[in-house]
């Protein structure tokens, strides 16, 4: 009882202090991150000096992946939120109920993708256009990640429950924990051991299993976390399972559509050649070290959001998107410089072949023009996600990779046959499209519901 007392306390005090909780929850989520990050980019170059094959055949995963990720962290995001607010009313009985809906729904989630991933990999993956050359490469690497995905999914759904009680320290240090041994393990399967491009997905694949051991050691058995789990006596909610979905659902189809986006891309860009699709995957492990303060920010206005709105603190709402935004900006604001200035030599890290290099820093130039203003959008639809609202995630997603990116990519590259730059000029127009109306949508949210709260 003193231990609730005393995880009650602190989350009160949490409450009443925006700017420094803001930190307390964004810092560990950003170093957690980073060392995420590290671990892909670490894992890039391992795989970089197995040829641009092997780069292909790990980009070709992406969306399937971006897929896994984007039901499991959107969902996430829902619990989170839902979470969030029932704490923010005092309501704990909803709260542990709301955490027990989450391990269900990991459950299944994890029985259907893996089934999925080993029956249908390789037609999956030629519908991703992976070439013949490439496929085998792909398929190992995809079989062997199957292997994992069910732990890293719980693990992620784990995650999301401790973001919403405002606990990121420990997943912060599970996190990191697993990519050192991820970095460990890496050399010694893809070198030491000749497995190739499927050692990078079995250095995976164990350090999944490990992170998901500790986590259950520690919220059941331990039970470090503030929301308890009565699984033996678990029953669906029709109420909390609303709850959740209204958020998590539109989140992960927000997810899924950049998904899809990525393989549009990919599918576009072979026609380049594969050294092009071998680029964008190069590109996309660098742009992640910018977004790091951004995700972290933008994960902690959830949880901080969704206390207020639950605890009906209006002011305090607003006071945490105005500071949580404009800092954001000013971070990622000078990241993008720095990764302007220094892309060119960030990339030699990863490929040794020329056009690899010439394209990637081509798109990573263009991309860090627009980092500010992924700032701004990505904040915000967290922030609407903290006061219930999923949808406008969504639609903005669908707008900016299906309305926009898409379409310009194709009738830059296939219509007018411009250079493969193009499809990067394409990114930075829908970047700044989606914000514009990530903007407005957050002023008439604003408008319509923190006035009634208020009363």
């Amino acid at each position: 009882m003193n231990s609730d007392n005393n995880r009650h306390s602190r989350l009160q005090s949490f409450i009443d202090h925006p700017a420094k909780s803001m930190w307390t929850l964004a810092i560990p989520i950003i170093a957690g991150m980073g060392i995420q990050t590290l671990y892909t980019i670490v894992d890039m170059i391992f795989i970089g000096k197995l040829g641009g094959d092997a780069i292909a055949a790990v980009a070709f995963n992406m969306p399937i992946f971006f897929l896994v990720l984007g039901l499991s962290f959107g969902l996430g995001s829902g619990v989170t939120a839902s979470i969030a607010r029932f704490i923010g009313a005092d309501d704990k009985v909803n709260a542990d109920n709301a955490a027990e809906h989450s391990v269900a729904m990991a459950l299944i989630i994890s029985a259907v993708l893996t089934t999925g991933g080993l029956l249908f990999g390789p037609q999956l993956l030629r519908m991703m256009g992976c070439t013949e050359t490439v496929l085998p490469l792909a398929w190992e690497y995809l079989k062997v990640s199957c292997y994992g995905m069910s732990f890293g999914i719980f693990s992620m759904f784990f995650r999301s429950i401790l973001a919403g009680e405002g606990d990121m320290k420990l997943p912060m240090m599970v996190a990191g924990l697993g990519t050192v041994l991820n970095i460990i393990l890496d050399p010694i399967f893809i070198f030491t051991l000749e497995f190739g491009v499927a050692g990078a997905a079995w250095a995976t694949t164990i350090s999944q299993i490990i992170v998901f051991i500790i986590f259950v050691f520690m919220l059941f058995v331990k039970e470090h976390s503030y929301v308890r789990f009565k699984m033996n006596d678990f029953k669906p909610s029709q109420f909390i399972l609303m709850d959740i979905i209204k958020v998590g659902i539109p989140a992960s189809m927000s997810m899924i559509v950049m998904s899809l986006g990525q393989l549009i891309f990919n599918k576009m860009l072979v026609n380049f050649s594969t050294d092009a699709v071998a680029a964008y995957q190069v590109g996309g492990r660098v742009d992640m070290v910018v977004f790091l303060p951004i995700m972290g920010i933008a994960s902690a206005l959830t949880t901080m959001v969704g206390m207020y709105f639950g605890a009906k603190e209006t002011e305090k709402i607003k006071f945490i998107t105005r500071y949580g935004i404009s800092r954001a900006v000013m971070i990622t604001s000078t990241g993008s410089v720095v990764l302007f200035l220094s892309a060119p030599y960030v990339v030699t890290a990863f490929s040794k072949e020329a056009v690899i290099q010439s394209i990637a820093v081509g798109y990573l130039r263009n991309i860090a023009v627009i980092f500010p203003l992924i700032a701004i959008g990505l904040s915000i639809g967290r922030i609407l996600q903290g006061i219930g609202l999923g949808m406008p995630s969504l639609i903005i997603t669908v707008i900016r990779v299906i309305g926009v990116a898409g379409p310009l990519a194709y009738y830059f590259t296939h219509v007018l046959d411009k250079p493969v730059e193009w499809m990067w000029y394409a990114m930075v127009i829908s970047g700044i499209v989606a914000t514009i109306i990530s903007i407005a949508w957050l002023r008439w949210a604003f408008r319509k519901l923190l006035p009634v709260q208020s009363t």
